[in-house]
């Protein structure tokens, strides 16, 4: 699938970097109990972890709100998917396993501390775009509320935008009926190209492990 760095993010930004994996031919489903026990244990850590702890002192979480700051967007008010899901861990309100693919997900984000999404690819149509939301952007999120993407990083399709590292819409979900998949790791301007090539191949790896299918993965970035 063709994607591609907008100009003006490149501008703002010019160290952003993504990591993309397609996957073919994948089988989604409940999470082996390895990956429910991994992703539960790896919670009660982080919890203990953040007893001394600001939330906004952890590096992956600093550097995408400042990111977010750049673009114009409150990271007060707009809180990224991974610094959401660690505030969620310091009320000690685990998440629960939803399906395999979100799980994966979730424990990658955490572990890296990144907002990464992922996407049915058969309800996208090419070219893929990262850009910044334009005045009056909105969608309807996963969150079940409308929201603005005005100033804010996002990716979208020719049918408009599907995914941020906000919230994702509800337009195109990677669900257990999902057979070709589309993931985005929004990787953290500081990391490295090996770093970041390493990480993207992890979750690949990983992703296909329990999935099956095949997949390939590239890291996109401005320089």
């Amino acid at each position: 699938m063709e994607i591609h760095i907008s100009a003006e993010i490149c501008e703002q930004i010019p160290d952003f970097k993504i990591g993309v994996i397609e996957y073919r031919n994948i089988m989604i489903g409940d999470s082996p109990q390895m990956v429910k026990g991994r992703l539960q244990l790896f919670q009660e850590s982080i919890f203990f972890e953040l007893e001394n702890k600001q939330i906004t002192d952890l590096a992956g979480i600093m550097e995408w709100r400042s990111i977010f700051k750049k673009t114009g967007k409150d990271p007060n008010r707009y809180r990224h998917s991974a610094e959401a899901l660690f505030r969620r861990i310091q009320k000690q309100n685990y998440l629960s396993p939803i399906h395999s693919a979100i799980d994966i997900n979730n424990f990658f984000s955490l572990q890296y501390q990144v907002p990464i999404g992922v996407y049915d690819q058969d309800r996208l149509k090419a070219p893929v775009v990262i850009r910044i939301g334009r005045v009056g952007e909105a969608y309807n999120g996963l969150n079940g509320r409308s929201n603005s993407l005005e100033h804010l990083i996002l990716s979208s399709d020719e049918n408009g935008p599907f995914g941020s590292p906000f919230v994702d819409s509800d337009r195109a979900p990677a669900t257990v009926n999902t057979r070709n998949a589309l993931q985005i790791i929004y990787l953290r301007p500081s990391t490295s190209d090996v770093d970041a090539a390493k990480l993207t191949e992890s979750l690949m790896n990983m992703f296909t492990q329990i999935h099956g299918g095949e997949a390939s993965y590239q890291v996109l970035g401005c320089l």
